[in-house]
């Protein structure tokens, strides 16, 4: 009887079992949503939607069915009868409703009482791009990123509010990638699912010390569990070309000027060459990325490769790079332990050509210099004529890049578990570690036919040098989360250690009997031996840690009223032997939803308003290392006994009294929707406050050592404003249009330089140099002055003989020329740093078409232009000039002065209007049997600009203390052509 009822129950249960077939839609719009989940509950039998929305499954009449899909709310259906189940669902929230990540977690956007910022993958600038930056490049108020150079090695400058120290070696943002420390090179940019922008101190105060220039959080594309295995495979071929050409003398102007008497004969040498033509060339660059996912809710991995191989539009400038990662999720103990494992290698090399350098922009400069009616290269071989030689800092770019050789070859690799333990509803306890290393072996030689040689003498030169890092990173949380009534808290405690540890080995020789062996063998020079200054051996050590205990309070009453208050608090190496190596970072910020107000209730246009305001305080510590103990270093070598010594001496004086800098920052907002989310957006008002900034200050001697102390005494103020707009113009089944508006300010000035203990010789302090032969400073900054300002001689007009007219300070007009003999006589003549930042990007879909235009722009600023000051000179014989040389003065005459000078008339207005991206797309729904969906487009960066600025491009180098110079070396930017495929399998 038993068997028989087994039997039965057996038979029953497979007649039940019916194969259910449908179709997952949005139910706002009716289209379909593909790689939706549907999943039998309580079972691991699942299946996905594949790009029409459809689905298979099998399943018995008692069972329940799961629709979820990111972004909607989950819908459950029970089987019953039915064979055909279409399912169509709610969007789970709107945009201010959203999780985003944030500081150690996540966060509903509806919640948040910072400035935070995301941009999602779908919103990225498209195409080939050097780093991550470039992805979010003009999305973002507030944060500004310029690509100033073409270089394929280049990064991107970043700068997020303004300065916040003055000797600090960085103000990069802190970028955590998927939590753990990293930078915009990291991962592959086809790897990123989103990035998180932590802008005021109320959010980045968590982060303590790193989080002192803003937190930038990158979280990686993971796998989903979604039940079906998927390959992605996505490729890229580029090609470039300067985006702007300097107009240079050509050969036939030579000719004409050597026929009217204005050159010597001997300048015509009979040839007609393009330099730029000369060390240029087509690049052709491509980019593969592969992706695999697979598993299920309860083991689920990604595995991806990507291969980077790119070519610079000067010969011999490229970049390689090889990434490889695995990123596994594992969940046990019903879901109450949850496992994450990642691995990640990145492997590169690049070919150098110059001294520990990538593309050396001395190259460039010579390709504009040189005479265009002398050969690449002269009937004997030789690449420079004795005249050549003889001429300052003039030489044959072309032999310089022949005559060069070098390699760097690096690899960066880093290892990152997490674990979470829910043992009871809302505690979670998490670990995190993570352990990177990175290391770079470098060679460079210059041959015997190379200038370094003809002009002095080195007869032959090598570099070698290798470097290495590492950094480990363990982080304890525990994360409580209560929800009762009306009351809504998170409450998070936490601890953090993490060391680094970086070491750099080089050697230079000279004097070799051979070419033959480039870079490879370094010890045969005899330079070394024979005590020549060209040859060196030299290294450097570096070793910290940092300490750290934080905790943080959320709290929602009612959904209406927000709270949230923080607390970190570290200690840092660099403040070892200090009275005071620990620092306390706190912060506070509240927020109020006015729109769930019930005198809110009539008001349908506004569907969301909140106003929240922040205070924060974050820190760094000494930039230059161990600034509190007594140091010996190399001092002044003496003559004895027929050999030189080298002297230890004192090199730093004791200052136990040293201590972090501070970033206090306020910050006040607004977010807001209306009619219906139509438009979106937020408005945020910052002002930040550095104190206790360190700089050197002139001590006597005795007591002390040596005549300067550093010390924490300055104070840097930043302010601004920040808006954004996102509006959904158009939303229809066969149309969207959505566009983003935001407009940034910020003002940086120098508060002080004194306290009553350090007193500054002087309330200012000059940064920047014009370089070989003018020889001077650039900027000035002032007390009670902002960063950035130009500081020379300021010029009004040109009197009939082809002299500068100047002004003085006081408004005098005079022509001396003991004028510019005076640094007096110098006033303030512009400033590097923009006032005001602008972006407009706008995404339109037609049917399967799509097409994106990002825009962006910087304003009321000024530039240097570096290559109008050297060679725009006509009294200049001795080189090319630029076509401009011939132009008339002021309209008056030209210029007779042959002394090249620094001054007003070199400073231009920097306003800029760039189209930065155009990408037009086609998305295949379906392609046969295993292609579920394709995309090919085609794109362009930096496609074109609008601009007064009479140099290559206005988006020029502005970080520092002297913002704003443009200066001669740098490597073009390029215009950009990309062309595109993205197939899933």
């Amino acid at each position: 009887m038993a068997l028989l009822l087994l039997l039965f129950s057996v038979s029953a249960f497979a007649q039940d079992k019916v194969t259910v077939t449908g179709t997952v839609t949005s139910a706002a719009d009716g289209t379909t949503l593909p790689m939706a989940n549907v999943l039998v509950k309580g079972t691991s039998n699942g299946v996905s939607t594949d790009l029409d929305g459809n689905y298979t499954i099998s399943a018995s009449a008692n069972d329940v069915l799961v629709f979820s899909y990111i972004g909607f709310t989950n819908k459950e259906v029970t089987v019953g009868s039915q064979t055909v189940i279409n399912a169509s669902l709610a969007s789970a929230a709107t945009e201010m409703e959203e999780v985003i990540v944030v500081g150690y977690g996540t966060q509903k956007r509806e919640q948040v009482t910072s400035s935070v910022a995301v941009v999602t993958a779908k919103d990225f600038n498209t195409g080939s791009v050097n780093d991550a930056g470039r992805l979010i490049q003009g999305k973002v108020a507030g944060l500004n990123i310029t690509m100033p150079s073409g270089d394929p090695v280049a990064g991107t400058q970043v700068s997020l509010r303004g300065r916040s120290t003055i000797y600090g070696s960085t103000t990069n943002p802190l970028i955590l990638v998927d939590g753990v420390p990293g930078d915009f090179n990291t991962v592959a940019p086809q790897d990123i699912e989103s990035i998180s922008v932590l802008k005021d101190g109320s959010a980045a105060a968590m982060y303590g010390t790193r989080g002192t220039n803003g937190v930038i959080l990158i979280t990686t594309k993971r796998a989903n569990g979604s039940f079906k295995s998927s390959v992605n495979y996505s490729a890229i071929v580029t090609t470039q070309e300067i985006s702007r050409n300097l107009d240079m003398l050509t050969a036939q102007d030579y000719r004409n000027q050597v026929a009217s008497g204005l050159r010597p004969a001997t300048d015509n040498q009979g040839y007609n060459t393009d330099w730029l033509d000369a060390i240029t060339q087509t690049p052709i660059s491509h980019t593969h990325n592969l992706t695999f996912r697979g598993g299920d809710y309860k083991t689920n991995y990604l595995a991806s490769l990507n291969v980077r191989k790119l070519e610079g539009i000067f010969q011999k400038s490229d970049n390689n790079i090889y990434t490889g990662r695995v990123d596994i999720n594992h969940s046990m103990f019903d879901d109450k332990v949850r496992i994450n494992l990642g691995l990640l290698n990145r492997s590169g090399n690049f070919t150098t050509t110059g001294d520990a350098a990538s593309f050396n922009g001395y190259v460039y400069r010579q390709a504009l210099l040189r005479n265009p009616t002398s050969p690449v290269q002269y009937p004997d071989g030789a690449w420079d004529s004795p005249g050549d030689i003889g001429n300052f800092n003039y030489d044959n770019p072309v032999g310089r890049l022949e005559e060069s050789e070098g390699q760097n070859r690096n690899n960066f690799s880093r290892l990152n578990g997490k674990v979470d333990y829910l043992p009871i509803d809302g505690l979670k306890l998490s670990a995190l570690f993570s352990y990177s290393r990175w290391n770079e072996t470098r060679g460079y030689s210059e041959s015997k036919k190379h200038i370094s040689n003809t002009r002095n003498g080195l007869n032959g030169y090598v570099t070698n040098g290798t470097g290495e890092s590492q950094d480990r990173l363990m982080e304890l949380t525990a994360q409580y989360a209560k929800k009762f009534g009306k009351h809504d808290f998170t409450v998070l405690g936490g601890y953090s250690y993490q060391d680094y540890f970086s070491r750099n080995y080089w050697m230079t020789n000279n004097d070799f009997q051979t070419d033959i062996f480039d870079y490879h063998n370094i010890g045969i020079g005899l330079g070394i031996k024979d005590g020549s200054t060209f040859a060196n051996i030299g290294g450097s050590t570096a070793e910290t840690n940092l300490i750290s205990f934080f905790g943080r309070i959320n709290y929602a009453f009612n959904d209406k009223y927000l709270l949230q208050v923080s607390l970190r608090h570290e200690a840092a190496s660099q403040l070892y032997m200090t009275d005071k190596p620990w620092g306390s970072f706190p912060s506070v910020s509240a927020g109020w939803r006015i729109s769930q107000e019930k005198f809110m209730q009539n008001v349908k246009f506004i569907n969301e308003l909140k106003i929240r305001a922040g205070y924060g305080v974050t820190g760094s510590p000494n930039a230059g290392g161990f600034g509190a103990p007594a140091l010996l270093g190399y001092g002044a070598p003496f003559f004895y006994d027929g050999q030189w010594i080298r002297t230890l001496a004192p090199s730093q004086n004791a200052n136990p009294y040293l201590k972090w800098e501070e970033k206090h920052e306020t910050n006040i907002g607004m977010d807001f929707g209306i009619f219906n989310d139509f438009i979106t957006g937020n408005v945020d008002y910052y002002k930040r406050n550095i104190k206790d900034l360190l700089y050197d200050y002139t001590v006597p001697v005795p007591p002390n050592f040596v005549n300067t102390t550093r010390a924490n005494v300055a104070e840097l103020e930043n302010k601004g404003v920040e808006i954004l707009l996102n509006i959904n113009a158009v939303r229809s089944k066969d149309f969207d249009w959505t566009s983003s508006v935001n407009f940034s300010t910020n003002t940086s000035k120098l508060v002080s330089l004194s306290n009553d203990l350090y007193q500054s010789s002087t309330d200012f302090l000059y940064a920047g140099a014009t370089g070989e032969p003018i020889q001077t400073f650039t900027h000035k900054l002032q007390v009670g002055g902002p960063v950035g300002n130009f500081y020379g001689f300021k010029v009004v007009d040109i009197d009939d003989n082809g002299r500068w007219i100047y002004e003085t300070p006081s408004g005098e007009r005079q022509t001396s020329a003991e004028f510019t003999k005076n640094d007096e006589n110098k006033q303030v003549l512009g400033n590097g740093l923009p006032k005001y930042y602008a972006g407009w990007n706008n995404n339109f879909r037609y049917k399967n078409w799509d097409l994106s235009i990002t825009m962006r722009g910087a304003f009321d600023y000024q530039i240097l232009n570096f290559d109008r000051m050297y060679l725009e000179n006509p009294t200049i014989l001795n080189y090319n000039r630029l076509e401009s040389s011939k132009d008339a003065v002021f309209g008056k005459t030209q210029l007779t002065d042959p002394e090249l000078q620094f001054n007003s008339y070199y400073i231009e207005n920097g306003d800029y209007w760039k189209v930065d991206n155009i990408t037009l797309g086609y998305n295949f729904n379906k392609l046969g049997k295993y292609i579920s969906s394709a995309r090919v487009y085609t794109s362009v960066l930096n496609a074109f600009i609008i601009t007064g600025y009479k140099g290559i491009d206005p988006e020029v180098d502005t970080s520092g203390l002297a913002p704003g110079n443009d200066y001669r070396d740098k490597y073009p930017t390029a215009r950009t052509f990309n062309f595109g495929i993205d197939v899933t399998f």
